[in-house]
């Protein structure tokens, strides 16, 4: 049967691109890995791989055209032995989406987006913050994002949004989208693509005592803007003697995300936390986003705020509270259990959960530990969980070598060495550059496989 090259994403975000051009003819050859087709978004320009081999039969969607819906047929290839007759047998097309409708307000939320794939879900423990019998809704995590952020600029008219394309265009990953039309363009600003200017400027109005929210496209950018965050953020209420302060949150998505390369797929978590001065959280949960950026933005100290751009669409459920804050630097144990500790927080609870799941299945109950907060860390709640279970594993998507795991390990053997029954292990991101293909990046990446393969190792399983 002919084979259907499919509209590819060039994130986990993208909704539709360009087709720029066509680099193969029909009726051509060909070969696994060819180019055949270049697709481009308004920020970046992707190639167009062919994984079969055969004819390219027939060309459905012709170069130029644009606003073309991810995973939408855009060519056919025949296989050996096939002829134009067979291409009546390629399957049919999926039905068009319906045309996007208008940006919502800030209090709104998108119904289309509560269809993106939940997180992977578990019997938590209640959450001490919710109150017993709190109505709860659904939301995507960027719509929590946005709702914490309009709460709060309705709360102070102190706080305002600074970053790139957060205004006009919605944000690059729709997060401040309807806050440009709520409250106006003198408090969501859209800045030139300059991150060591608009993160100077952001500190220098949080040192005045307005408090800004700066959003990084991606923290990866954020090394431009890295003297303004660790020597003026970070040092100046030290350096001041507690006279001069700075109420800031500098957000964005942290870490890989999907095929974007070494340049963009860094994890800073370990980066940031080592830093006296800043505050760094990284949640996984839609309600713990909301929580703890309302958190953040109301903290008199500067936070480093990291989201995950893969996580961005997907569900969960959040408290329908009037002002439902999460305090900074508190865990919270998700799933409890008795044989291992699996410690995580970010995406790297996606595999976390994963595999506790997994390993359900053979008899050892995991307790899974989301730290939410990686500076201050919860070590107390780290450290009883360990006295129970005996064993641990950390799980993160960053480098093994001065990771966060590697800080947490160090904590549980100062305070917890003598009720250890296996040394602590750590699962992470391999000692690489992330690589841009995507089978290479998959072997990069931490895996379910992985964490269940460590927490067996500690039970001696």
């Amino acid at each position: 049967m002919p084979i259907q090259v499919l509209m590819p994403a060039l994130s986990p975000t993208m909704e539709k691109g360009n087709l720029a051009k066509w680099l193969k003819k029909e009726g051509e050859t060909i070969k696994s890995g060819d180019v055949i087709a270049e697709i481009e978004t308004d920020k970046a320009t992707m190639e167009v791989e062919a994984t079969d081999e055969g004819t390219l039969g027939k060309i459905l969607i012709p170069e130029g055209t644009a606003d073309v819906a991810v995973n939408t047929p855009i060519a056919t290839i025949l296989a050996d032995g096939e002829s134009a007759a067979d291409l009546a047998k390629a399957p049919a097309p999926p039905a068009a989406a319906k045309a996007e409708a208008p940006a919502p307000k800030a209090s709104e939320s998108k119904a289309s987006e509560s269809k993106a794939a939940p997180a992977p879900q578990a019997v938590a423990e209640p959450d001490p913050e919710v109150p017993a019998g709190t109505e709860m809704i659904t939301q995507t995590i960027r719509e929590a994002l946005r709702d914490a952020m309009a709460e709060e600029m309705r709360r102070d008219a102190d706080v305002f949004v600074m970053g790139e394309e957060v205004a006009e265009y919605q944000g690059a990953y729709k997060v401040t989208q309807g806050l440009l039309q709520e409250f106006g363009a003198k408090r969501v600003i859209d800045t030139p693509i300059t991150e060591h200017g608009f993160a100077g400027v952001g500190v220098g109005a949080a040192m005045t005592g307005l408090k800004p929210i700066v959003e990084f496209m991606t923290f990866n950018f954020a090394m431009q803007a890295i003297d303004h965050i660790i020597n003026s953020a970070a040092k100046t209420l030290y350096m001041s003697g507690g006279q001069m302060g700075c109420s800031i949150v500098f957000r964005g998505p942290n870490g890989a995300a999907a095929r974007v390369a070494a340049q963009h797929s860094q994890d800073y978590s370990a980066w940031y936390s080592s830093v006296p001065g800043l505050k760094v959280v990284a949640p996984f949960s839609a309600a713990d986003y909301k929580g703890l950026l309302k958190a953040a933005i109301r903290d008199p100290n500067p936070v480093i705020f990291l989201e995950n751009e893969v996580l961005y669409g997907h569900t969960g459920e959040v408290p329908k509270l009037d002002d439902f804050v999460i305090p900074i630097g508190k865990a919270r144990i998700v799933r409890a259990g008795s044989h291992v500790t699996l410690i995580s927080w970010s995406n790297g609870m996606t595999y976390a959960l994963k595999a506790a799941d997994e390993l359900a299945k053979d008899g050892i109950e995991a307790e899974v530990i989301d730290l939410r907060t990686l500076r201050p860390m919860d070590t107390e709640t780290i450290i009883n969980s360990v006295k129970k279970t005996g064993r641990a594993v950390t799980v993160e998507e960053g480098w093994a070598q001065s990771g966060v795991g590697a800080e947490i390990a160090a904590r549980i053997m100062e305070n917890a060495f003598d009720y250890l029954d296996a040394p602590v292990t750590r699962v992470s991101g391999k000692d690489v550059p992330m690589p841009y293909a995507a089978n290479l990046e998959k072997l990069a990446l931490p895996s379910v496989a992985e964490v269940v393969e460590a927490a067996k190792a500690v039970c001696y399983r």
